[in-house]
């Protein structure tokens, strides 16, 4: 997953730190400073019924994506089409990180948490902004990261908040005082592997996934202890056996890969040790359908991203949905969107349960995924199969033309299609909201060993193409039979989450700054402010007493470059 608008994405390299494997549990560590202020003036307590209940109450906002399903659907309506035009910042949260901001608040009985980059985190009252107290992450010496030093939020439970870092750990605190209960080593940052992602926390465990596909990582989703930070299980992202999949000659939508699966078979026949390095992040939250007891989750890019020669094979489970199960961690089903991926265009954005349409018109359990490729994917929950893609939202062009040497032309852009962003869902319309990027680009490839110790694998670059305008969309589909209901066009390429409300809006920001309110059934625009730097967080609605509260994370993107800043806006109804 590495995307910027030149032909490498940023990375950053902070010395050495050592990697301990922590099976045994988390421990407290001699030199993790604490959290440093007041504390905040009164109990928090997260049941698992609040968790699991999430999605049907407006007063708190307490999972990343609103709900195990990730939905991104907000059920108050105070705020609506009729009076969004009154609607003014009520205060600003400034930090002291000026950076990259893609947070999504969780709040709690009038209580917020907020994380910025580089692993800070902010307690503070969710009506006024005074702080209880902030935390500031004590970073091991050395770590490696794509795409900026991001934090997509805490999770909570219990008393507990969860965090995962930079240097690649997970932390527990003390959700009143900030005070750190344990911390565990996920993996070895020297090797590649970071933690940018919102942890999920499901009854007694706290799931998170890595980053480091442009690195040669082993990709994996893991469950810990949320008491001890205990390992509970791990899924590899990429099996010993069985990452060849089925050498598929095309991808979902049924295009031709032109792929030499001859040459790739007789590759594989001299070698089959590179799983090891084969990549297959998990960016993002994992939907939870507790029923079932599933775990559903979207893999990251092959590593490296464009030499294809170096790992012969569908390279699975990159690039697809995989569904594994809750208490175990084994395999259930899954479904690869681009087998044998050289163009980086990986599965990021979180998917989202809901019930759809299948091929008969009978409504089942299902799940979508918004592609980088520029479709929404209806999925049968129960064995991941395919229902239906979207129209492409987006222009495509040339797909899937293989990288050369001197740079081929194929759109979508190693962006996307839709980016890590979340889309958000609407009950009231049965339409899914996808923010697009419109980056046209060359892919270029070249012959690259694996260079170990956490250095950059690419095998290659991709870059924009000097000239060609570069656009946003926002596109509502229509998960019942994938046509566009409506678009909204920006003029910048549009990364970040998006929030549907029951009062029929929409909202998302843009890398100038302004954060918007759509009307959710036809896309007029109804409302926007402007708030300095680039709007690029994931927004998020709740309640405090009897007035509603929308919150957006104003401190641009590294990715993309757009403006950074320090703040968090939070608006209410102006009188």
């Amino acid at each position: 997953m590495l995307k910027r608008r030149s032909a490498l994405t940023t990375c950053a390299a902070f010395g050495t730190a050592l990697f301990a494997a922590n099976a045994a549990g988390g421990q407290e560590v001699a030199g993790q400073a604490g959290a440093t202020g007041s504390g905040v003036p009164k109990n928090v307590s997260v049941s698992q019924s609040m968790l699991s209940g999430a999605g049907g109450q407006n007063q708190n906002w307490l999972h990343t994506n609103g709900n195990y399903d990730q939905s991104r659907y907000y059920p108050g309506k105070q705020i609506n089409t009729g009076n969004v035009k009154k609607l003014r910042p009520a205060f600003v949260v400034q930090t002291e990180v000026i950076e990259s901001m893609e947070t999504a608040p969780i709040v709690i009985d009038g209580v917020m948490y907020l994380t910025t980059s580089h692993n800070h985190i902010y307690a503070v009252d969710a009506a006024t902004g005074k702080e209880f107290w902030h935390y500031k992450h004590n970073m091991g010496p050395v770590t490696t990261f794509c795409c900026g030093p991001n934090n997509r939020g805490v999770a909570i439970s219990g008393n507990r908040l969860f965090m995962g870092t930079l240097d690649a750990k997970l932390l527990a605190f003390d959700a009143k005082s900030g005070k750190v209960l344990w911390e565990t080593q996920i993996e070895d940052p020297e090797k590649g592997y970071s933690e940018t992602m919102a942890p999920t926390v499901v009854e007694d465990k706290v799931l998170i996934g890595t980053n480091g596909g442009e690195y040669g990582i082993r990709g994996f989703l893991k469950a810990y202890d949320a008491g001890t930070g205990k390992l509970l299980w791990t899924f590899y992202t990429i099996p010993e056996q069985g990452h060849e999949g089925v050498w598929a000659k095309n991808d979902a939508t049924g295009r031709d890969m032109h792929r030499d699966i001859a040459a790739e078979k007789a590759a594989l026949a001299q070698d089959r040790s590179f799983y090891q390095t084969l990549g297959g992040g998990v960016w993002m939250n994992p939907a939870v359908d507790l029923k079932s007891r599933t775990a559903y989750f979207v893999v990251g890019n092959p590593s490296p991203d464009l030499y294809g020669t170096k790992r012969p094979g569908d390279n699975l489970y990159t690039d697809a949905l995989v569904a594994v199960d809750l208490d175990k961690g084994t395999h259930k089903c899954h479904f690869q969107y681009v087998p044998h991926d050289v163009w980086d265009l990986d599965a990021v954005s979180p998917p989202i349960l809901l019930d759809v349409k299948d091929k008969s018109g009978k409504m089942i359990p299902g799940l979508i995924h918004g592609g980088k490729t520029g479709h929404v994917y209806v999925h049968d929950r129960s064995n991941c199969n395919l229902i239906r893609f979207s129209e492409a939202m987006i222009p495509q062009e040339n797909m899937w033309v293989l990288p050369t040497p001197d740079g081929a032309r194929m759109l979508p852009g190693a962006n996307g299609g839709v980016e890590w962003s979340p889309l958000a869902f609407s009950p009231n319309t049965r339409l899914s909201y996808a923010l697009n990027l419109h980056q046209p680009m060359t892919y270029h490839v070249e012959e690259a060993e694996y260079p170990g110790g956490s250095k950059l694998w690419l095998g290659g670059a991709f870059k924009v193409i000097p000239g060609e305008k570069q656009w946003g969309r926002v596109s509502a589909v229509n998960v019942d039979d994938g046509k566009v209901a409506w678009k909204h066009d920006t003029e910048q390429p549009l990364i970040g989450g998006g929030l549907a409300t029951a009062g029929n809006l929409f909202f998302f920001g843009e890398g100038n700054g302004s954060f918007n309110a759509l009307d959710a059934r036809n896309g007029k625009k109804l409302w926007s402010f402007n708030c300095g730097a680039g709007a690029n967080a994931m927004p998020v609605s709740y309640m405090v007493g009897n007035k509603q509260y929308v919150a957006m994370g104003c401190g641009g993107n590294t990715q993309l470059d757009f403006k950074r800043g320090n703040s968090l806006f939070v608006y209410t109804l102006g009188d």
